[in-house]
């Protein structure tokens, strides 16, 4: 047995698989920045924002730092006092959130007209101090009232509000939602209507925020409305269907031909991811989404 051979091969062996372990480490170091580099380097025709609500377990702040990692320039559906938070990260708020009555008590009822329109004078100065644009609202539920006359009163609390969102330039976004699984008997639930609405106000600082996963619920055919009825629609959400949850392929909805479609309008707004995460990585879920989303 030639010992000096054997051994001579076996330093060459451990010599290479040290310089074997070095590479490997060095590439996957190289790996790990290139794909955080992608993280926040994304193609720019979309302005991707996500809704705090659905990550409740996860603070502003950290859910600031690691969607600014991914290239998310808005967290939304927050409020006046979350703002400094945001800007300690230079996102913006891409919705803003408060109206007082919520979903369901909105401004198909007179009775609630003078809170929303008291909201939208606080509000819309401080927004657009901070440099934002949209303040949600909604339309309430129907309570036995027609949805004629729900539209009716909608454009009268609207035309009030209208006076203040044009002095600070900023948008009153009514929400599109389904009534049949999420939020019943809730009266804007078809696109239509709200482009009706759109055209009974007359101003483009009341426009729809078209809610992808509501709306393929209640009506479906999401991309060629979204072709038709574009004009009217200030803002987007995302969501998987059914569930309400990844927009991966566990899902029926085609998320990148529907962007692409979003693109290919013109829009220049944000889309936001508002889904709410079954897998326990709940951040991984939300870049695999901003990712699928990125065309």
């Amino acid at each position: 047995m030639n010992t000096s051979l054997t051994r001579r091969s076996a330093l060459g062996r451990i010599a290479g698989g040290a310089a074997s372990a070095a590479l490997a480490t060095s590439l996957g170091q190289r790996l790990m920045a290139a794909d955080a580099a992608a993280g926040a380097s994304l193609k720019g025709r979309v302005n991707h924002s996500v809704c705090k609500w659905c990550y409740p377990k996860v603070s502003l702040e950290d859910l600031c730092k690691a969607g600014k990692e991914m290239g998310l320039s808005s967290i939304e559906l927050l409020e006046i006092g979350d703002f400094p938070t945001l800007k300690k990260y230079g996102l913006s708020c891409a919705m803003v959130s408060g109206v007082p009555g919520g979903i369901t008590q909105g401004l198909n009822r007179l009775e609630n007209h003078d809170k929303i329109v008291a909201f939208y004078e606080e509000y819309a100065p401080k927004v657009a101090a901070a440099g934002f644009k949209n303040i949600i609202c909604f339309s309430g539920n129907r309570k036995g009232m027609s949805d004629e006359k729900g539209m009716e009163n909608c454009a009268i609390g609207l035309k009030r509000i209208m006076p203040v969102c044009e002095k600070n330039n900023v948008v009153a976004v009514m929400e599109l939602l389904n009534s049949k699984v999420n939020h019943p008997d809730y009266m804007c639930d078809h696109t239509a209507w709200g482009v009706d609405l759109c055209k009974k106000v007359g101003s483009d600082h009341f426009k729809l925020l078209y809610d992808i996963y509501h709306m393929q619920i209640m009506e479906g055919d999401v991309i060629a409305t979204i072709k038709k009825s574009h004009p009217y629609i200030a803002h987007y959400h995302t969501g998987g269907v059914p569930g309400r949850n990844e927009i991966d392929d566990s899902q029926e909805l085609n998320y990148p031909a529907i962007m692409k479609a979003i693109v290919e309008t013109g829009y220049k707004g944000h889309v936001a991811q508002e889904f709410i995460p079954k897998r326990s990585d709940v951040i991984a879920s939300l870049k695999q989404g901003v990712t699928i989303c990125d065309v």
